[in-house]
């Protein structure tokens, strides 16, 4: 059933590619339409943001008032985002959002035939690298050291640059309302979780991680400063 969103997705690329002069530009293209597209969950995230890091007082406060009843504590809480007018879930939307154009975009470089006939989008690539490779691939076919190899190393240097970036700006910003803990540690590691992603990736995917998570980065530093300045 989702063909017909495979071939809608590779005619787009295709034909952005054409002006652009190169279809990994065209991803670069696509994905920024995508992000400017979901910019408005971005926003509606920061605001999320910012509420739960004044409420956390209030938070902690019911927690240590309702620790021995979830049940009260949970309806409790609900009921001051409410009085707020924002959701639990304003942090996570913008991630969910992204996860089916992110799918299109792999199944779009790793289906060999689109609409019954070959990909041609295989054929095209980055550098000299096919933007349907894997890592593994380019090790197993040009060795360690190559030029693929290269390609593949520097976008996952570019990755590690974003996710220190991100993971920096995590730590700043967790308050009271992450406590101590398992998750207050892998919060700020799971940025890094792209480049093990781009590790078994298409190239494709990869770049449009990149991208991606790099306006991730800059949206938080630019949605996220009123509430660091108050905080």
């Amino acid at each position: 059933m989702f063909d017909p969103v495979i071939t809608f997705t590779a005619g787009l690329i295709t034909s952005l590619a054409h002006p652009l002069g190169s279809t990994a530009a065209a991803i670069v293209v696509f994905t920024v339409a995508v992000r400017l597209l979901l910019l408005p969950l971005s926003v509606m995230q920061a605001r999320s943001a910012r509420v739960q890091a004044r409420l956390a007082p209030r938070i902690q406060e019911l927690r240590g008032r309702y620790h021995r009843d979830p049940a009260r504590l949970y309806q409790e809480v609900n009921a001051l985002y409410a009085e707020e007018k924002v959701s639990p879930l304003g942090g996570v939307l913008p991630g969910l959002a992204q996860a089916p154009f992110f799918m299109v975009m792999y199944r779009v470089f790793v289906s060999s035939t689109i609409a019954g006939h070959a990909n041609a989008l295989l054929t095209h690539g980055l550098l000299g690298v096919p933007l349907g490779q894997q890592l593994a691939g380019a090790v197993a076919g040009f060795g360690l050291i190559s030029g693929p190899t290269l390609v593949f190393a520097g976008l996952f240097a570019l990755l590690l640059a974003v996710a220190l970036v991100t993971s920096r700006r995590i730590r700043r910003t967790m308050g009271e309302e992450v406590r101590p803990g398992a998750l207050r540690t892998m919060m700020p590691l799971l940025p890094f979780a792209t480049i093990l992603a781009a590790a078994v990736l298409p190239l494709a995917a990869g770049l449009y991680l990149l991208v991606t998570t790099a306006w991730t980065a800059g949206e938080r530093a630019v949605l996220y400063r009123p509430a660091l300045a108050g905080h």
